[in-house]
């Protein structure tokens, strides 16, 4: 029985001290503890909306996407049209930032190079269309259009830099990783 229970409260440790937390906020300042219930409620039936529907496309692309076809056009040696790729997909995507990983971990498993996988993530945060639209309404064209301007060599930047000074050990494992993760 205690077998059992060492690795299941190693795994959830820090669930387990934020539920603890949770209590002692409760207990001691019982209207800030009722707020922060709230918000981790929220934030639950939040993530519980946006998570299956991700793994469900996430199945979809890992069944009806070939290796190959990722590798050819996400790959080492897919260039320029790897990283507009990566760019695309990331500023298309919906949801919040938490379900980018895991599309990057089946990206990595189908082949795609690193810096293609780093581009996507760095899209998927800052390059929304719909935060785009929403930018030139609000804030107007030029704002939007400038900030689009910068935000995209920036993140095709960021993932060469992070391409060259992330070791192939560590990508390595980055990769063995998202093997598990995503069998």
């Amino acid at each position: 029985m205690m077998r059992g229970v060492v690795p299941f409260l190693k795994r959830y440790k820090l669930v387990i001290i934020a539920a603890a937390a949770l209590g002692v906020l409760l207990l001691f300042w019982r209207s800030l503890g009722i707020k922060a219930v709230g918000i981790s409620l929220f934030s639950f039936k939040e993530m519980a909306l946006v998570i299956p529907p991700i793994f469900i496309l996430l199945g979809l692309l890992d069944v009806w996407v070939p290796r190959e076809t990722m590798v050819k056009y996400m790959g080492e040696r897919s260039g320029v049209k790897g990283v507009i790729l990566a760019i695309i997909l990331g500023s298309a995507a919906a949801g919040p930032l938490y379900g980018a990983f895991p599309v990057a971990a089946v990206l990595m498993k189908k082949g795609a190079k690193f810096s293609n996988i780093m581009a996507f993530i760095g899209a998927w945060s800052t390059t929304k269309i719909p935060m785009f639209l929403f930018e030139i309404s609000a804030l107007g064209a030029k704002f939007a259009v400038t900030r689009m301007l910068v935000d995209i060599p920036g993140i095709i930047l960021i993932g060469y830099i992070l391409n060259k000074t992330v070791s192939d050990k560590e990508k390595e494992q980055l990769y063995e990783r998202a093997q598990e993760l995503a069998a």
